[in-house]
Formats: C-alpha cells, sequence, structure tokens
C-alpha cells in the first residue's frame, strides 16, 4: 500500500539496486586508532592495498598499525602454505610491533578461494602467544560501516566471562526488580577514579567512538546515577569489558546488528533497544531507555535537550522548511533523517543498503513520532535502492540536499542538487549532546556555499548550465 494511503504510518520499500558503498575493510581506518595496542593484518589482493592506501590516507610504508598481507597467485592456487606465509607475517608483527592482539581482516578474496582463517588462527595464536581475532570484513556485506560489526562480534567473543561473585542482590525488593549490585574491574579504562557500587545491573555500551565522545557519554549516564562497566571495544585490548549473563548492553550505532546478536546469543547479555544517542532528541531519549530498564527516575534531560535546541538556533533559522533525500550509504540514514526532521526539515526518502528492523525498532518508532510531532510527511523508507530509480525520484522532487555516496555526488551536482558525502557523518563526531552542532554544520555548508554564490550573483549561470546538463 503506498504512502498516500496510510499517511500516519512509515512505509518500507524493497528495490534491487546495486551496494555502491564503500568496502567494509575500510573500517580499518578507525578501529585501528581506537584500539590502541591492536595490529590489523588485512588478507587480500592490491586491490585492497590501493583502496586502503587511497581510502585512509596513509601509505603502507609509512607503518602504521595495519598491514596488508597481499595474496598472490601461488596463493590463489594454492602452490603456497597459507600457514606458513602468515606465521611468517605475524611472526614480523610480534617482533616489531609487539602488539596485544592482531586482527585478521579477511576480504572477497579469502572468501572466494576458501581460505580457512579460523582454522589456522588458534594453532598460531598458541604459536605465537599473541591473540589473534578473525573479522570476515569483506566486499558482500551490505555497507561500509559494517565492517566494524563484524570485528567488534568477534571481540564480543573474546570478552571475559564476567564472575558471578560480582553480582551482589543489595536486598529482596532489588532481587524481584532484577537490580543488583556491581562493583567494576580493577582494569576498567573508563577513570582512573575510586568507584562506588551502583544500584543496577553491569552496563555495557558497544560502539566505536572517538574517546573523548565516549567520555561525554560517559558522564552523562553517570550524571543519571548510572554506571558504564565498560565499552567495546575499550581503548586497550586488554580492557575488554566482561559480559555475560545479568549484564546489560546498548549500542550506540545502528549499524551493530551482528555485535548485538552475538552478545545476547552467545554471550547471554541483555540487550537494551534503544534509539541510538545521534542528536539531542536522539540522546535524551537513548538515556532515557535505559534508566527506564534500571528503573531509575530521569534528571534534569528535558532542560539538557531544551539548552542544546536554543544553541543550535542559528542553524535552525538555516535548514527550515528545507527539503533532503538520503540516497543510502552508511546505516546512519534512519537516525540522520528522524534528526532533521526534529529540526524543521522535511525527508523525501530515506534510502538504506540494509534494514535491520529488530534492532532498529525503537529508532523507527522515534522516528514516526518525530514526523507525528512536527506535522511532517513520513519518509519513504527503501532498503536496497536502485540509484537509477532514485536519480528520476529526485529529478522530479528537486530536494534542496542529497546525501549521498561520493560515487553520486558529482552527477548530481552537475544536475543542480546540492550534496553531501555521507561518509563524512561516519568519520565525524555526531553522537551526544555536544555534538549535534557538528551534524549540522556538515549538513549546512551546501546550503550556505548556495546562498554565497547567489550574493556573488552565479545563480542563474549555474541554473542556465544546469538546464544544458538535464
Amino acid at each position: 500500500m503506498s504512502s498516500k494511503q496510510i499517511p500516519d504510518t512509515l512505509t518500507f520499500e524493497c528495490e534491487t539496486g546495486n551496494y555502491h558503498t564503500f568496502c567494509p575493510i575500510s573500517c580499518v581506518a578507525w578501529l585501528y586508532q581506537k584500539i590502541e595496542d591492536s595490529f590489523f593484518l588485512v588478507v587480500g589482493t592490491k586491490t585492497c592495498g590501493y583502496f586502503l592506501q587511497n581510502a585512509l590516507g596513509v601509505m603502507i610504508f609509512a607503518e602504521p598499525r595495519y598491514a596488508m598481507a597481499e595474496l598472490e597467485e601461488g596463493d590463489i592456487s594454492a602452490q603456497l602454505n597459507d600457514y606458513e606465509e602468515l606465521k611468517r607475517l605475524c611472526v614480523q608483527i610480534k617482533k616489531d610491533r609487539n602488539p596485544s592482539v592482531i586482527v585478521w581482516i579477511g576480504t572477497c578474496t579469502t572468501e572466494i578461494i576458501k581460505m580457512d582463517l579460523e582454522g589456522m588462527a588458534p594453532r598460531l595464536e598458541a604459536e605465537i602467544e599473541i591473540p589473534i581475532v578473525v573479522a570476515r570484513a569483506n566486499g558482500l556485506d551490505y555497507a561500509f560501516t559494517q565492517g566494524e560489526d563484524t570485528v567488534l562480534a568477534a571481540m564480543a567473543n573474546r570478552c571475559p566471562e564476567l564472575a558471578k561473585a560480582n553480582l551482589v542482590n543489595t536486598d529482596k525488593d532489588q532481587a524481584i526488580k532484577g537490580l543488583m549490585s556491581f562493583l567494576p574491574l580493577k582494569n576498567s579504562n573508563l577513570s582512573s577514579e575510586p568507584r562506588i557500587s551502583s544500584n543496577h545491573p553491569p552496563l555495557v555500551l558497544f560502539g566505536s567512538l572517538p574517546s573523548n565522545v565516549a567520555s561525554q557519554i560517559t558522564l552523562e549516564l553517570k550524571r543519571q546515577n548510572i554506571q558504564v562497566s565498560g565499552w567495546l571495544p575499550a581503548q586497550r585490548y586488554t580492557e575488554l569489558p566482561s559480559v555475560g549473563e545479568g549484564v546489560y548492553v546498548c549500542g550506540v550505532n545502528p549499524f551493530l546488528s551482528r555485535t548485538a546478536t552475538t552478545l545476547m546469543r552467545r554471550r547471554k547479555c541483555r540487550l537494551i533497544g534503544a534509539p541510538f544517542p545521534i542528536g539531542p532528541d536522539g540522546t535524551r531519549a537513548w538515556i532515557e531507555k535505559i534508566c527506564s530498564v534500571f528503573g531509575i527516575e530521569p534528571q534534569g534531560l528535558e532542560e539538557r535537550e531544551a539548552q542544546v535546541w536554543t544553541s543550535l538556533q542559528d542553524y535552525l533559522d538555516l535548514v527550515r522548511g528545507k527539503s533532503v533525500f538520503f540516497m543510502g550509504d552508511n546505516l546512519l540514514e534512519v537516525s540522520l533523517a528522524r534528526f532533521l526532521i526534529r529540526c524543521g526539515m522535511i525527508v523525501y526518502e530515506i534510502g538504506i543498503p540494509y534494514m535491520d528492523k529488530r534492532y532498529q525498532a525503537a529508532e523507527l518508532a522515534l522516528l514516526q513520532h518525530t514526523c507525528e510531532q512536527m506535522g511532517t510527511p513520513m519518509p519513504r523508507i527503501v532498503e536496497k535502492p536502485d540509484n537509477y530509480n532514485q536519480v528520476q525520484r529526485m529529478r522530479e522532487l528537486q530536494p534542496d540536499l542529497a546525501i549521498t555516496g561520493m560515487a553520486h555526488a558529482n552527477p548530481l551536482e552537475a544536475r543542480g542538487i546540492s550534496t553531501k558525502w555521507s561518509v563524512e557523518f561516519t568519520f565525524a563526531q555526531i553522537h551526544g549532546f555536544t555534538n549535534a552542532r557538528d551534524i549540522l554544520e556538515l549538513v549546512t555548508r551546501p546550503l550556505r556555499r548556495n546562498l554565497s554564490l547567489e550574493d556573488l550573483g552565479w545563480s542563474a549561470l549555474v541554473k542556465r548550465d544546469t538546464i544544458n546538463l538535464v
């Protein structure tokens, strides 16, 4: 049924378009910096090496904490011993860097030639006495951000088991409610100050964020008397959080469904399904959901959110009433669309490479509530969008802004549609109350550029060239 027939609900469509997105091995770009004692070894072909070298902006020979295990004809034709070659490289990595963990990143080629990385890793790990984590972050995924999901899911299996002794019921009433006191582990990387026992079960947050953003979110929860027991990933592999039965986990990014599933099914954790802390509205809803699960009354969140919206007023005046079209690239589309609707924008379409409706259920509910609150039409959500069809729809709708992958940015600009690279939102600091301004800075940059061109009298020239191209 069309959105015209059901205007008060979200509609989902699925097309069969190509996945014009980065390769998931690009997750190495931010994970090797986040996990400071790690070393990432990408097992792939020359193409993978060229991609990393160009996408990351760091030359391989500059010796960052990642490297390429380049497959040659002998490897692909099984003339060489894969184990011996990987052993030689890992021994050299141990000698030069001595990391706490080596992460093998599988690629398309290792999948095609059926290279048994999972079988070789335990044997080699025992020989060189360094943990080896295997993550198949290959181009067979839907979006490049799912590379992080694959790595974190693999690391979730390496988290230590929470000792039963750390869970102590404070009294019978709290035992009935499932609220237990928890003494954090001594090697927690969240703060060096002494900790007191909290009156709720242990909480582990998962998702890779810059250290300062993770600290901000940890502090926001601390203001609500909620103690964060650990982050996955931690800044150091040796400080991975303890997980297990009785531990609550909550994600900070919408592309981490595999990690959530691993923590629930294999490690028996309890997942808190919440909207994601992107934008002041999402951050407030995220904290409120965690508080509600632990039976804690949130304090001062409404005022905190109102202060942030007040500080964004100069940007809100610029975007209010403008329209935006998401082509789909990094799985952040629903959260960003919800925030921009709350800012007063109109979202025509949310293209997304992959939609896990269970993991994003709370975010979708908040999106619908935001549309009703702002009195704007529900956006069309298209999974696996066909880019050709999207371009036709954009030609009809003429949005003020298209958030798209780099492959389509220049062609759309040539046709008079302002664009913003979606990959920029992946690398920007967009989580929490304090970083909402950074999101709007990215969104409004093309809009402000257009205003500047109009002031210079270039708008008529740009329109004339656009008409000729179309």
